[in-house]
């Protein structure tokens, strides 16, 4: 490698630090050296790569302030403290409690689903496994695997929480005030209610939290 001077090197670092992120030519142009030596010098400071963008983006290793998946984004360019795509998704898939579906992924790492899924198909270390239509990402080691699908499946045998909103809830309320001692099923068949397209669920859900639900007394003996 032909010898940079030293103060351009260090110009060029306090340059590319505010920058954030760059390519190649534009390092090779501030150091006014070759693309083979602006190579080295990416190696000899540890840069970080871009694990999108086909890794044209590079970055200075003080730069990224990495979440707690070790992913950093400079808008749309996205950086792992894990490494390369690959390398990338076999952590997230392995170190997640329940593994990843498809949609998941794409949603840690800023990418659509369908731009790289179908490269991780029979990818080493990881494992898919298709449930209710959708395919689920899993560890390839069994101690590991076994214990995301129990988490997997205890997620999906939980009920859907059905929530109201205020406006929804105020309207329930004006509805027991006015007709006192009135039932869910009741509420529901309120005009108003029916026009608001409100969920039973929802209604009995409201009800019983707020201890609302319509007392029935007990049967004579």
């Amino acid at each position: 490698m032909t010898r940079l001077d030293q103060n351009t090197v260090k110009a060029a670092w306090r340059h590319l630090e505010k920058d954030k992120i760059f390519i190649i030519g534009e390092l090779a142009s501030i150091l006014k050296c070759s693309i083979p030596n602006a190579r080295l010098k990416l190696r000899q400071w540890r840069t970080y790569t871009s694990y999108n963008k086909n890794g044209r983006y590079y970055t200075l290793p003080q730069v990224p302030k990495f979440n707690n998946h070790g992913l950093w984004h400079y808008e749309t360019v996205g950086f792992s403290r894990h490494g390369n795509l690959k390398k990338t998704i076999i952590y997230l898939v392995t170190s997640a409690h329940a593994g990843l579906t498809g949609k998941e992924l794409g949603e840690l790492l800023g990418l659509s689903p369908q731009s790289f899924l179908h490269h991780f198909r029979n990818c080493p270390g990881i494992y898919r496994e298709k449930h209710d239509g959708v395919y689920v990402y899993y560890s390839e080691n069994t101690p590991v695997y076994e214990k995301q699908m129990r988490q997997r499946r205890s997620i999906v045998s939980q009920p859907a929480v059905v929530t109201i909103s205020d406006p929804e809830a105020i309207m329930i309320l004006v509805a027991i005030i006015k007709h006192h001692g009135i039932t869910a099923e009741e509420v529901m068949a309120l005009p108003e209610i029916r026009k608001s397209k409100m969920k039973l669920t929802a209604i009995q859900g409201f009800m019983e939290d707020y201890g609302l639900e319509k007392k029935i007394p007990d049967s004579p003996p």
